[in-house]
């Protein structure tokens, strides 16, 4: 009986000590991002995620006590996996959009951006309007998708699509396309690695600046407060100002 007895307060108290144990262990929030978005997201050649958002995150992460998980997932349903709870964040050079915020929370922004133009140096285009009818390339579901589609119109057989805005690019350099319409990182930092392409960039006025958030499922205001008390801090303590050197300069 007294045997018995130990048994079973000893069986009661491991299961205390595995619940308190299951308890503190740190969860992985699992990060969704595009990785062929440089200098944003990308593989390096160990084929891991890299870039400046996966840095950022990673600090933002450190500072709020999180750990993070990054997985190359491809930019079309992206944001579907936040619904699913496959992932719990994107970060993906995302613009903080009106539609966007319907679907989706968004952290404090992280980065500012705006559309550029590139195009051949012999081009004759001199402003966004001069693509009406031209051949212009972009990334799929981009901000820079939806502004040829409202300035050509959604159907328009002149907007090609790419699944990434360095592949539009490089269709350019072949002359398959006359123009590309990408967000200012990924453009400078293409023709930074691309030294001597026949390239110029068009920095059209009409183009609204753009801000970059961090995507949680709606709702979840726990995670979201998590990472802008760590955006915060590393906006503080001089950590994004390293980063953003290290990939931007200046």
């Amino acid at each position: 009986m007294i045997r018995r007895q130990f048994v079973a307060v000893a069986g009661t108290a491991l299961a205390g000590l595995l619940l308190a144990a299951s308890a503190h262990a740190a969860k992985v929030y699992q990060v969704a991002t595009d990785a062929a978005y440089a200098p944003f997201e990308y593989q390096n050649e160990k084929k891991e995620v890299a870039g400046f958002d996966v840095d950022v995150l990673k600090a933002i992460a450190a500072k709020a006590g999180m750990e993070v998980k990054f997985t190359n997932t491809p930019w079309e349903g992206i944001f579907a996996t936040l619904g699913t709870g496959e992932r719990d964040i994107v970060i993906s050079a995302v613009t903080i959009t009106p539609e966007r915020r319907q679907s989706m929370d968004f952290s404090e922004p992280y980065f500012e951006a705006k559309q550029l133009i590139a195009v051949g140096q012999s081009s004759k285009v001199a402003a966004f309007a001069d693509l009406k009818s031209k051949k212009v390339g972009v990334q799929t579901g981009t901000t820079g998708d939806e502004a040829v589609q409202k300035l050509q119109g959604k159907t328009s057989p002149n907007i090609k699509r790419y699944e990434s805005a360095p592949l539009a690019l490089k269709e350019l350099l072949n002359g398959g396309v006359e123009a590309v319409v990408a967000d200012n990182g990924v453009v400078v930092n293409f023709l930074a690695n691309n030294k001597g392409t026949k390239l110029k960039i068009i920095d059209d006025k009409s183009f609204e600046k753009e801000y970059y958030g961090i995507a949680v499922k709606k709702g979840n205001k726990e995670l979201l407060d998590k990472i802008n008390k760590g955006l915060a801090a590393i906006k503080a303590d001089g950590t994004y100002a390293k980063i953003y050197k290290q990939y931007f300069g200046g």
